[in-house]
């Protein structure tokens, strides 16, 4: 036996007003809507009728804060996994709009393959793979759900999907909590449903590097 499917939720939205670039910095947690959007993708899981056994999140602040609806809906406690993280960035703690204009980082923006400015989107494929493999083998029933960050997500569709990992990341489709969910045949992974419950329209924050 194995899991049954795995749905990625991303964090809702952090308490940002400087607009920072956050990273894996402590001390950002969700703001008032973040917090409404988390409940949201939680009912939304909830609505779908299946049975969730597993609960796995970020160590970050932000993603243990989105997961609490889901450990109150399904009476999981969530685990922390240091491979389902945000990756390292090193604009961590720039606001972005203007630390592109300086000359002293144009270094860290000439390879955005890679890319230049943080953890290659390699490794952030093959530690999302490790996690996500390691959670269908060793749950025995069910569905799992394992919030996460906008970047691994994204990742994760662009492997499963056979897509080339480099992209841009304003092209990303994956809203404050989404759920992107999966399920795996024998060799591979494939998507099979994505969704977007929670209003984001009016969100200050909603971060894409």
């Amino acid at each position: 036996m194995t899991a049954k499917r795995l749905h990625l939720v991303r964090h809702g939205e952090v308490h940002n007003p400087d607009r920072v670039l956050y990273e894996r910095i402590p001390g950002f947690g969700l703001s008032e809507d973040g917090r409404r959007m988390a409940q949201a993708a939680a009912d939304h899981v909830a609505g779908l009728g299946r049975e969730v056994t597993a609960l796995v999140r970020s160590p970050l602040q932000r993603t243990a804060e989105s997961a609490e609806p889901f450990e109150r809906t399904f009476g999981l406690t969530a685990t922390p996994d240091e491979r389902v993280i945000e990756p390292w960035n090193a604009f961590a703690g720039k606001v972005m709009r203007t630390a592109v204009l300086n000359p002293l980082n144009w270094h860290k923006l000439f390879r955005p393959s890679v890319p230049s400015w943080g953890e290659p989107y390699q490794q952030v494929a093959a530690r999302m793979r490790e996690a996500l493999d390691e959670l269908w083998w060793n749950t025995p029933d069910g569905d799992v759900v394992v919030v996460s960050h906008q970047a691994p997500i994204w990742i994760t569709h662009l492997f499963a999907a056979g897509e080339k990992l480099p992209h841009d990341p304003r092209t990303r489709r994956c809203a404050l909590s989404s759920v992107t969910s999966f399920e795996r045949g024998r060799r591979t992974w494939h998507e099979v449903d994505y969704a977007e419950p929670a209003a984001t329209s009016g969100a200050v924050d909603v971060g894409a590097v």
